[in-house]
């Protein structure tokens, strides 16, 4: 069966920076706005822009996503030509085995492309909030007669390190390429998003992959711009990399602002309601005489008598009466008991809040063990943990996975397993 494009759809990142959120899911798989996951997003895109053969790269804690994902059909990529394939590695009994970075997955997987016998591979990453017509960057790539394209965005100075950096002439040729500089002399950063000719693009990866390389940033894009017509896409619409507690709440945050043109409804952002946990056959949502709800999203099974204010309540949440929800994310089937007080935080799956309990109030301190992930004031509640009545939680805590809560806890406090894995 052959196809003029297929796309490579990146999955597999571990998250780290996300913490506990990631402790036990892929980083794509992270719920995202009451009734999404991450995966969402690129997925959607993919489908939206009638691409109909898509490898999905999973390594990292991959079976919650690979529920998720499972035929293709909530995305209408499932059928005779239309097809979603889970590419795991290839494991062995040797580590080695297992993808060594972006490109090095693409390279241990070119079997499957070749199946296809595409003109173009499309390569996206798969943890990133945004909304593109990839039609639109194939017609550019093929203007310009490239052999790789890059989708570009402004990005403030204060993050351009985080990235690939790129200048690019008034044709958008890339003349120069900086893989996370101290010192970016551009703001055009690479979205993880690339578009290549595909037998120039198998002849690179085997030639990166005799090197060492193993990521497109680093090894592949250098490798092509000295022989090679590389291009830069600019894409000026909404882009976030979700890749930080501070980021991943900010987009949900976003969601509830009508001016940050985050809009899932004129994306046409699909996701598997059918999926174990998720909607399934959960009633609509209840909202009691003393509930009171103001510019906050509430999924389908929740049982609201308490107030929500901001925030994000995923399927069977529930909130009792006087218990107060604010600026806060709460995942699936997690609840909050009488009187409760919730600010600025995430609560995982399952989690439950005891009477009169009070989280996310006090000094902003950075996290104590964790500086560089909890800064800006924002609690995070691992699945399945639990916080007794009465209890007072502080400002940048982390309560690990499972953990019960009994004592009060300072702001910056990490109470349980603290792994940087």
């Amino acid at each position: 069966m052959k196809k003029d494009i297929v796309a490579m759809l990146l999955a597999g990142g571990v998250g780290s920076r996300l913490n506990i959120l990631a402790r036990e899911r892929a980083k794509p798989a992270i719920p995202f706005g009451g009734t999404y996951r991450i995966f969402d997003f690129t997925m959607s895109n993919i489908a939206n822009s009638n691409i109909d053969v898509v490898g999905v790269l999973t390594q990292y804690k991959p079976l919650s996503l690979m529920a998720h994902i499972e035929n293709g059909k909530p995305w209408d990529l499932f059928g005779r030509t239309r097809l979603v394939e889970i590419l795991p590695p290839k494991t062995g009994e040797e580590m080695s085995d297992w993808y060594k970075g972006t490109s090095d997955a693409v390279y241990q997987n070119l079997e499957f492309v070749e199946d296809f016998s595409p003109e173009l591979v499309l390569v996206v990453s798969g943890d990133h909030i945004y909304n593109m017509d990839y039609r639109r960057l194939v017609d550019f790539h093929l203007q310009q007669k490239a052999h790789a394209t890059v989708c570009l965005i402004k990005v403030p100075k204060k993050y351009r390190h985080h990235f690939g950096i790129a200048s690019i002439s008034s044709t958008g040729k890339i003349t120069a390429w900086v893989e996370k500089p101290s010192e970016p002399k551009s703001d055009l950063a690479s979205m993880g998003v690339y578009i290549f000719k595909k037998d120039m693009l198998v002849r690179t990866l085997q030639l990166a992959a005799q090197q060492g390389g193993i990521d497109f940033a680093k090894d592949i894009i250098p490798i092509l711009l000295k022989k090679k017509r590389v291009y830069g896409f600019v894409f000026t619409g909404y882009w976030r990399d979700v890749g930080t507690i501070h980021a991943y709440w900010q987009a949900n945050m976003d969601l509830l602002n009508r001016r940050s043109n985050l809009n899932l409804k004129a994306w046409q952002v699909k996701t598997n309601y059918s999926a174990k946990g998720e909607i399934g056959d959960r009633p609509s949502a209840y909202l009691s005489r003393t509930a009171k709800v103001h510019n906050s999203m509430i999924a389908r099974g929740c049982v609201i008598e308490g107030h929500i204010i901001n925030s994000i309540l995923s399927p069977g949440v529930r909130i009792h009466k006087n218990a107060r929800i604010i600026d806060s994310i709460i995942f699936h089937d997690s609840i909050v008991k009488s009187k409760a007080v919730i600010k600025k935080c995430i609560i995982d799956k399952a989690v439950r809040i005891g009477a009169s309990a009070v989280l996310g109030l006090g000094k902003v301190l950075p996290n104590k063990d964790f500086p560089e992930h909890l800064f800006t004031g924002i609690t995070v509640v691992g699945k399945k943990a639990s916080v007794q009545s009465n209890t007072k939680i502080g400002k940048n805590c982390i309560i690990t996975p499972g953990t019960k809560i009994k004592t009060h806890c300072a702001s910056g406090t990490t109470i349980g397993i603290k792994s940087r894995r």
